[in-house]
């Protein structure tokens, strides 16, 4: 009896955790294991669907009906070795489809089935008709502008772009009368020649040498306050590891970041450097996966999806703000990208670099226990000193657009003396919310429990939750009041507010609404140059943007940070308070720090202060841990919403019952029956206790802390354990029935691991 024909098991982007068998394609081929990690086109019902293989198994005889598969898009497979095991462990870490999880960390075009690009760069140059015709074309234009460009050598496009504006359609006229061409060249042939880089300082020069030292997998906190030449270490260890003949791959929390930190690593490191973003097009995401891939790439700068990009000659990884909140993906896969980093510098035996100013709680924990090697730099780089902090107490104080008296006063001296001021307020937008002075009605989201946000000056309202818009009303629509007025200062009435007061020299707004065009950031800071003048922003601000006249930074609204329920609200307003603050005095010129708030007693601040970041992180260290909070306690939190608000309670009340039976013995909680739990919140309305299963505990289900958004109603239930494995284990064994519930089809629940907030 012949063996039976082989199956492909392909993993398909649909929120199902199974794998799907289909039969080869008939012009091809028995599949073998090196097929594994290898795109396929595959129908599915009415669709055809872009899988990947996850495996090939033998054929069963209830199979009859099996369906072939279509085609193969590419010859070999894309996912193998280290990447297909990375994924796989993703997979299994966020409990996710593991057809979802590959789809993830593949670029979209290659998601639609599109071939895997060609790498090489584009550049132009003069044929020898042009090298002859150059002094004939006319003066001041621009194809003889650019035909001046092209006489010494050839340009790549990219550095086109970067130098002459409008030079594409020059480049046409040039090459319709035969002067110019495009042609084809490898990455290598267009490097910049390495620049020097400025003699490191003792500490510098320490971590250094431990990176250095690294023969294989090692983790490293590179702790140094702001101003201390982080980048500077990162790029030796980047030069390092390219002199190995190696890749390296960093990320960056901010779009905003890579274009500086770009323009950098190419002037000192002697190679292309790459991107990979969503500020990117489907096409230029897709070549520079692609030239990593091949190997081609050898330095990769990246945001929190670059994670996903191969290595096969990895040598270093970077994760630069290693802190910061934007490396946590929040929706879809809930991946981390700090963690992926490492696991996968584990798996490809390569150091991995974390820095900070601010470290997060976890890594400087882990850190603590030697799970880290911990390399500290004190010292702000050459002759820059850390900025002098002022608290300003502004209970009763009359405030102009939130700024106090005081702070004009120091705004106008640092202007007069030739510097640059940031004024930070973590609220884009003109006004939190548009209140009616004689009836008290506010204009609230239809779709979200929360206040539209009051855009352009007043006139328009949109909800940052939802995204929803719509004109400010020209009445009460409750009372038919006139008084609407908007209440609260945002980014926009200070920027307004003050270009009012400061008409001398440029005043600037730098959100997320005014940079939401391509090379934005890039164009408000060549406005603004060296002169003197005033940037008005939120958090993207206080991310490594390395301002040399920027002397004074001036916090405002900061309050509301202060007393919030989150339980890691504290670490974020003491690492945004650190970050914006180290923007001052970089260079030569000193730097100060202005802090206004109505509560200049409150311990935070007090400790930020007088003992710095590590004093706040040792003390909130310890609140965590008798709090039983993380990185002494492992969270899951299941999200359920639908359009009526019983429903995800009843899911969510199902799911949990899902959970492996109560076992004596459990760590921390108690048992609780169900049934009295329920009519325990049925008739007081208020959470109920945790409840331990096996050393499981279970809180909830509550509705969200924010109840209602987009439409849609949401609730959730919180599993945590001091034990990783532990929490796992019965997450591992409750998913099968969640997915099997009938309640699970009424609803749209997600499950995230380490969540980052509680909302």
């Amino acid at each position: 009896m012949s063996d039976p024909d082989p199956v492909l098991k392909v993993a398909l982007p649909l929120p199902l955790p199974r794998l799907f068998d289909y039969l080869e394609p008939s012009s091809e081929a028995a599949p073998s294991a090196d097929d594994i990690g290898r795109r396929v086109r595959v129908p599915f019902g009415s669709r055809e669907l872009i899988g990947l293989i996850a495996a090939i198994g033998a054929r069963d005889s209830g199979d009859a009906e099996l369906k072939s598969a279509l085609a193969y898009p590419d010859d070999v497979a894309l996912f193998h070795g280290e990447l297909l095991a990375s994924l796989r462990w993703l997979a299994a870490y966020t409990h996710a489809p593991l057809g979802e999880v590959l789809a993830t960390a593949l670029p979209a075009a290659l998601r639609r089935g599109e071939a895997l690009p060609d790498t090489h760069l584009w550049a132009w140059r003069l044929t020898r008709e042009g090298e002859a015709e150059v002094e004939r074309l006319r003066n001041g234009s621009r194809p003889r502008r650019l035909a001046e460009w092209l006489r010494t050598r050839q340009r790549d496009e990219d550095a086109l772009d970067a130098e002459i504006e409008g030079w594409r359609s020059a480049a046409r006229t040039l090459a319709q009368r035969g002067l110019a061409e495009r042609v084809a060249v490898p990455a290598s042939q267009l490097a910049p020649q390495p620049q020097p880089g400025p003699a490191p300082n003792e500490e510098q020069a320490a971590a250094m040498a431990r990176i250095d030292a690294a023969p294989a997998f090692a983790p490293f906190l590179l702790d140094g306050v702001t101003g201390s030449g982080k980048t500077e270490v990162y790029l030796h260890a980047i030069a390092q590891c390219l002199a190995r003949g190696k890749q390296a791959l960093v990320l960056v929390p901010e779009i905003g970041l890579t274009p500086q930190m770009l323009a950098r690593f190419r002037a000192r490191l002697g190679v292309p450097v790459h991107a990979l973003h969503s500020g990117l097009n489907d096409g230029e995401r897709a070549r520079t996966w692609a030239a990593a891939w091949r190997g081609e790439a050898r330095v990769i700068v990246g945001t929190r999806s670059a994670v996903f990009t191969p290595l096969p000659d990895a040598g270093l990884i970077v994760v630069d703000e290693e802190h910061d909140a934007s490396y946590k993906q929040q929706d879809g896969i809930r991946y981390h990208a700090r963690d992926l980093a490492l696991v996968r510098g584990k798996a490809l035996d390569v150091p991995v670099l974390l820095g900070s100013a601010t470290p997060s709680l976890e890594s400087l924990h882990n850190a603590q226990q030697g799970r880290y090697a911990h390399l500290r730099l004190h010292k702000r780089a050459g002759e820059a000193k850390p900025p002098a902090v002022r608290v300003l107490d502004i209970r009763k104080r009359p405030l102009d657009a939130g700024l106090s008296p005081e702070l004009h006063g120091a705004i106008r001296a640092a202007l007069d003396a030739g510097g640059q001021v940031l004024v930070f307020k973590n609220r884009r937008g003109y006004a939190p919310v548009l209140l009616c002075h004689d009836c008290g009605w506010s204009a609230h989201c239809k779709r979200c429990d929360a206040p539209m946000t009051v855009h352009a000056g007043g006139r328009r309202l949109q909800c940052h939750h939802c995204g929803a818009r719509q004109t400010t009303p020209p009445a009460c629509p409750d009372c038919a009041s006139l008084a609407l007025q908007p209440q609260g200062v945002g980014t926009e009435r200070i920027e307004a507010a003050l270009a009012e007061r400061y008409g001398d020299v440029p005043v600037l707004r730098i959100d997320r609404g005014s940079t939401r065009r391509k090379d934005a950031l890039e164009k408000l800071f060549d406005k603004l140059g060296a002169e003197p003048g005033v940037i008005v922003g939120t958090q993207m601000l206080a991310k490594g943007h390395d301002l040399r006249n920027l002397t004074l930074v001036a916090v405002v609204g900061i309050d509301e940070g202060l007393f919030s329920a989150d339980f890691r609200a504290a670490e974020k307003l003491a690492q945004l308070l650190i970050q914006v603050s180290g923007r001052a005095g970089r260079a030569e010129k000193p730097g100060e720090v202005w802090l206004q708030t109505h509560h200049p007693e409150h311990p935070l601040l007090q400790t930020l202060i007088n003992g710095g970041y590590h004093a706040f992180a040792e003390a909130e260290l310890a609140q965590r841990e008798a709090a039983g909070f993380p990185p002494f306690a492992h969270l899951a939190l299941l999200r359920a919403e639908a359009k009526h608000a019983d429903v995800p309670m009843a899911f969510l009340h199902a799911a949990k019952n899902a959970f492996p039976p109560f076992e004596k013995g459990g760590q921390g909680g108690f048992a609780l029956d169900p049934d009295m739990k329920q009519q325990q919140q049925n008739q007081k309305q208020i959470p109920p206790p945790p409840f331990s299963k096996g050393g499981i505990q279970l809180q909830g289900p509550i509705t969200a802390p924010m109840p209602k958004r987009a439409g849609m109603h949401r609730a959730q239930l919180l599993i945590s354990s001091p034990n990783r494995r532990a929490l796992h284990a019965a997450i591992d064994a409750a998913l099968p029935d969640v997915y099997a519930l009938p309640e699970a089809r009424k609803v749209r629940w997600s499950l995230d691991i380490d969540p980052m907030d509680l909302y």
